[in-house]
């Protein structure tokens, strides 16, 4: 009964060290230090540092998990609407409007690389169903993947600011990407295949433009 016991209680712990995460790098973002993190959770730093490995460990955690509980619900509710086409937009939408809401959250994983577009595309792969049957009824080019609709987020999100706490920026954008999953005459270009490059982990500059996507 020991080990179960200890388990449960590691269980406990690390669940309490998340949810202390996501609640503080809502509010401050990467400045968040993995002490306060620590007293918020009321756990020591020591079993933190033991249970994730360092403080890009604690927040890549965080953000797995609110992603799993925020945005995979929106995932899965869109497999069962009856237009296909109008669902994978309101998805992509709710994802953006979710994450960015989340600026601090978002910002910090950026930093620590937990908001990539593989990550991203893992937590929506369900989307695939959808994305199928969109490109059965003609509503999306057929040569789109699942990896691409990560993409369409990350990008959106990189215009994500607290100085637009609206999230004009963020909707505007992905409104643009949106409307280029229609079918057209050309064939996209094959993807490389290897991972895509993390956005910048800051707000935006004054020119608009995260530092990694300029040239």
């Amino acid at each position: 009964m020991h080990e179960p016991r200890q388990r449960a209680d590691a269980l406990r712990n690390a669940d309490r060290i998340v949810r202390a995460a996501i609640a503080i790098l809502r509010d401050r973002g990467p400045e968040a230090s993995l002490d306060e993190i620590a007293r918020l959770a009321g756990i020591g730093s020591a079993t933190v540092y033991r249970r994730f490995g360092d403080r890009d460990g604690v927040i890549r955690a965080a953000f797995q998990a609110y992603f799993a509980e925020e945005v995979e619900p929106l995932v899965l509710a869109a497999r069962d609407a009856a237009d296909a086409g109008a669902a994978l937009a309101e998805a992509l939408a709710a994802t953006v409007d979710t994450l960015a809401a989340h600026h601090g959250l978002l910002k910090a994983a950026r930093r620590s690389g937990a908001f990539t577009v593989d990550i991203v595309a893992r937590f929506m792969g369900p989307l695939g169903e959808v994305l199928a049957r969109a490109q059965r009824t003609g509503q999306v080019r057929d040569d789109l993947a699942v990896r691409d609709l990560a993409a369409i987020v990350v990008m959106a999100l990189a215009t994500a600011s607290s100085r637009d706490p609206a999230h004009r920026d963020p909707r505007r954008y992905l409104a643009l990407l949106l409307s280029s999953l229609r079918p057209s005459g050309g064939d996209l270009p094959a993807p490389s295949g290897g991972d895509l490059p993390a956005p910048s982990g800051g707000d935006l500059p004054a020119d608009g433009l995260p530092a990694s996507y300029r040239v």
